[in-house]
């Protein structure tokens, strides 16, 4: 309510023209300090404050430079929109409420024709989200936005304890990127309900010296642990977004075969029973149906997926280790980042539900029975118990020798290219070759449920 009392005080001006600008390969974006224009009127004429944004110059944008690092072709400025230019130059602001002034129609363009002739000054217009920006072209927000960038959400407080352990998760860490491991049961994103979050918590604790927090790039499911990858500026999460994008969208149109990817995931998975082939490639059709009479939704395999809309999942697999109790480790490399698509291949496609899922494989659990063991050492379980773990994190067992397993899927492995080197060496030459750019890799160990698990199906081989 607030927001949209300010947003309709707002009145309309038309800035200056814009100051002769040096254009960079990849620009740093701080909105300017609005000033007020009289001299000016836009379609109704009336006059006022306006918070206005940089002039924007044709560069390689932070999403064309990662599909460049995909092996894609990029050509500077890309298809670049209004809302995508607001959301770079204004960091601050929420998406949400970028987009409802664009709805509100309260977003303004000043566009030039190039000439640099006096009068050359085009009328100010509105500019819808996704109108294409020009070279020259200026974009002003209203003026209460200055007000509405100075909100925050209330301050975290945290225990030296929790902040150690909140560092204790950080694998990798350059101007560009901060990587984690994230523990099972802790959310990635704040919500209703929710008191800790991982993006919340990063942005209070692991920004260390950097200007700006750390951003989501992808997500992991609030009972799934492992390799995280948050961007550390704004360009750096634009371009993350970009390869994870453009990884989806090569596997979705079978592009497989030996194209280089530049990024990999690799999951561990325990799950109940065996595939029938030691490896393979799953490709799947998945949308949204409504369950509980409508209630809520739920994501299955569609076989006629015509009339419906749907995504394709991608995923290979391989088995790591077979088990005498019945189990099976596996390895699931994701080709798409689609929503629970690894959980549904088990159990779905491959019909070996990963243990601990009760969405996708909770028939396998009705009949559940702990995996005993005789020999592992009565220590690792007491030392499972009683340790405490921060923010409200689940210290029970969670083993497949317990009453109630936890979810056994980790990532463990990722690779992707070197953001923070490529757009250093861009910023330092625009001949700089990508395809010359090395990868990095970062690993996270199991967490202790399936750590357990793992001794146990090992001691009960060995006896």
């Amino acid at each position: 309510m607030i927001r949209r009392r300010l947003l309709r005080r707002c009145s309309i001006s038309r800035p200056l023209p814009p100051t002769s600008s040096r254009p960079t390969r990849i620009p740093s974006f701080n909105p300017i300090a609005p000033r007020h224009f009289s001299n000016y009127s836009t379609e109704d004429g009336s006059p006022g404050k306006w918070y206005e944004l940089p002039t924007y110059t044709p560069s390689i944008t932070p999403s064309s430079l990662g599909k460049e690092l995909c092996g894609g072709s990029s050509s500077p400025g890309g298809d670049l929109t209004a809302v995508k230019w607001v959301l770079r130059c204004c960091p601050h602001l929420p998406r949400s409420l970028v987009q409802k002034l664009f709805r509100l129609r309260q977003v303004r363009r000043e566009a030039f024709d190039g000439s640099g002739e006096p009068g050359s000054l085009q009328k100010l217009k509105r500019v819808g989200a996704k109108d294409a920006m020009n070279s020259g072209d200026r974009v002003v927000l209203p003026i209460s936005i200055q007000e509405l960038s100075d909100d925050k959400k209330p301050e975290l407080r945290c225990s030296e304890e929790e902040v150690s352990f909140l560092n204790s998760l950080v694998v990798y860490k350059d101007p560009a990127i901060i990587v984690v491991n994230k523990p099972h049961g802790l959310p990635v994103q704040g919500g209703v309900g929710i008191r800790w979050s991982l993006d919340d918590l990063a942005a209070a604790y692991l920004k260390n010296e950097a200007s700006e927090p750390p951003r989501l790039v992808h997500r992991l499911d609030r009972d799934s642990s492992g390799v995280m990858v948050m961007g550390r500026t704004q360009t750096s999460t634009t371009v993350l977004h970009s390869i994870f994008r453009e990884k989806t969208i090569s596997a979705s149109e079978s592009e497989i075969g030996d194209r280089k990817r530049v990024l990999q995931r690799k999951y561990w998975a325990l799950v109940k029973g065996c595939p029938k082939r030691s490896k393979g490639l799953i490709s799947a059709t998945l949308g949204k149906v409504a369950v509980d009479d409508g209630r809520s939704e739920r994501i299955t395999i569609m076989k006629d997926a015509h009339d419906k809309p749907s995504q394709t999942a991608v995923t290979e697999y391989r088995v790591i280790k077979p088990s005498s109790h019945g189990y099976t480790w596996l390895e699931l490399c994701p080709l798409t980042g689609r929503k629970h698509q690894l959980r549904i291949h088990c159990s779905m496609v491959l019909g070996t539900p990963i243990v601990g899922d009760y969405k996708y494989g909770w028939q396998a659990h009705l009949d559940w029975k702990p995996v005993s063991f005789s020999s592992l050492d009565m220590d690792l379980k007491d030392s499972q118990i009683e340790k405490k773990v921060p923010f409200g994190l689940s210290s029970e067992d969670g083993s497949i020798s317990g009453e109630v397993p936890k979810l056994h899927l980790h990532c463990k492995q990722m690779v992707l290219p070197d953001v923070s080197l490529a757009l250093q060496n861009l910023r330092l030459s625009s001949d700089f070759n990508i395809s010359e750019l090395e990868s990095l890799e970062f690993s996270a160990p199991i967490p202790p449920h399936m750590q357990r698990s793992w001794d146990v199906l090992e001691s009960s081989a060995t006896t």
